[in-house]
């Protein structure tokens, strides 16, 4: 994952070459494929790494000196995962609620965690933990039904043939040296084949695209030698124009995306890797307001975890997800499987709406309680609801005159004891897809 100076700019970058895979890949063809994406909601993002042994910046602590590359790859020696369960990983992920998982199986560090045979720079033959961690993981994943993602950077700033290596040093310039450059080529291309037949991804999630053009990348090629294999995969924005959907990162967009799918990948505390110095947790309430969002923007949270050095998840983030998990076993009703909600100046807070568009969520921050406001809503309500309770709601119009068309005001009153103890939602049943008020007022 990248740590750019400037935060703002991720969402920037995304988008812009989200916008050019507009532009060369029709939407249409990919539609079909991206449904359970789209019904998803949900993924858990890893970063398992050697970074994990010292608590340091994946990649980027070396990249820029911030340690030796000597002192960064000595990490090796201590990454064990003498506690990996990925059962247990799996069944976690299962039970936040979560339907995707997305996993490095290479950073910008070029050290891979499965068992590569282009070089030798992997955690089975160069690190204590001898094994793959991604095989036996995607596994259980795939027992449990929750959809398989590879991140993989096409970044190696390890490679003796890639350009780049410390922030204010390269190897050489791509361009002068297409020997070289070819050679590289080939190593990531094919690092990327052999994931595709070991582990059949449902879900590529590519990095470090910015350091290339499309046509130095041979993103085109790169999007064929997936789709050739799993021609269901589904690729991130950050392949140069050549991906599926957009996934801006940390930062949440203050308004809906103009895309058909996104994805906001966001970590548990400051850091993607496992630091042991890095306590600034978010809280469950947090997450969920976050996730709600999303939601309601019709986008997916992409929520990461970073495991420790010996295979075991912070019990943090184990927290974290099991809160989020009891959250959306209450109202994973207004959250799965349904469309982004109604615009912004209806309702103060999140909605989403059933795919119909006759049952209406509104999310409602904290304990909150009282009289909850609905406006330009042109539809008989027939029934209010508090999911994961049950609890009827009353509700009334107000300022509705008999000769407007303009809806008047509906006041839901919502008592204390029937409040989520994190976000309540609210089930409006209506008399017919939902139908909007949209002007300034009648005269």
């Amino acid at each position: 994952m990248t740590k750019r100076l400037l935060l703002s700019f991720c969402f920037f970058y995304c988008t812009t070459f989200y916008c050019n895979a507009q532009n060369k890949i029709d939407p249409k063809t990919i539609a079909g494929k991206m449904q359970w994406f789209q019904d998803a909601k949900l993924g858990i993002f890893i970063h398992a790494g050697i970074y994990s042994v010292n608590g340091i910046d994946e990649s980027w602590s070396f990249h820029n000196k911030k340690i030796s590359y000597a002192d960064y790859m000595k990490q090796l020696n201590g990454f064990t995962l003498k506690k990996y369960d990925p059962a247990f990983w799996a069944g976690l992920i299962k039970e936040s609620g979560a339907r995707y998982a997305v996993i490095t199986t290479k950073h910008h560090d070029g050290v891979a965690m499965y068992d590569t045979k282009m070089d030798n720079r992997d955690i089975v033959k160069a690190s204590p933990a001898k094994m793959d961690m991604i095989k036996p993981f995607f596994e259980e994943l795939r027992k449990r039904e929750i959809k398989c993602g590879a991140y993989f950077s096409l970044i190696d700033w390890s490679y003796p043939d890639y350009p780049g290596f410390l922030k204010d040093s390269s190897r050489y310039d791509a361009q002068n040296d297409y020997t070289r450059w070819n050679k590289f080529r080939a190593f990531f291309q094919g690092q990327i084949k052999e994931i595709g037949d070991k582990f059949n991804p449902d879900l590529w999630w590519f990095d470090g695209d910015w350091e290339h053009s499309a046509e130095e990348w041979e993103a085109e090629k790169v999007r064929h030698i997936i789709l050739s294999k799993n021609p269901s995969a589904i690729i991130n924005g950050r392949l140069q124009g050549y991906g599926d959907y957009t996934t801006p990162e940390q930062n949440f967009p203050v308004t809906r995306p103009p895309y058909n799918w996104w994805e906001l990948c966001m970590t548990v505390n400051d850091n993607w890797g496992y630091q042991q110095h890095d306590q600034n947790w978010k809280t469950p309430y947090e997450i969920i307001s976050i996730f709600a969002d999303a939601v309601s923007n019709g986008g997916n949270l992409l929520l990461d975890i970073g495991p420790k050095e010996d295979g075991t998840i912070p019990e943090e983030e184990i927290n974290v997800l099991k809160e989020l998990g009891a959250w959306n076993k209450r109202n994973g009703e207004a959250v799965f499987n349904t469309i982004a909600g109604i615009p912004q100046g209806h309702f103060y807070g999140p909605t989403t709406l059933s795919k119909d568009s006759t049952t209406l969520y509104l999310f409602v921050h904290a304990k909150t309680s009282g009289q909850i406001m609905l406006k330009g809503l042109d539809n008989k309500i027939d029934d209010i609801t508090v999911l994961g309770n049950g609890a009827k709601l009353t509700h009334k119009v107000v300022g509705k005159i008999s000769w407007s068309p303009v809806p008047g005001l509906v006041y839901i009153n919502l008592p204390e004891g029937v409040q989520d103890k994190y976000i309540t939602v609210l089930k409006l049943k209506l008399d017919k897809p939902v139908k909007l008020y949209r002007g300034q007022g009648g005269l």
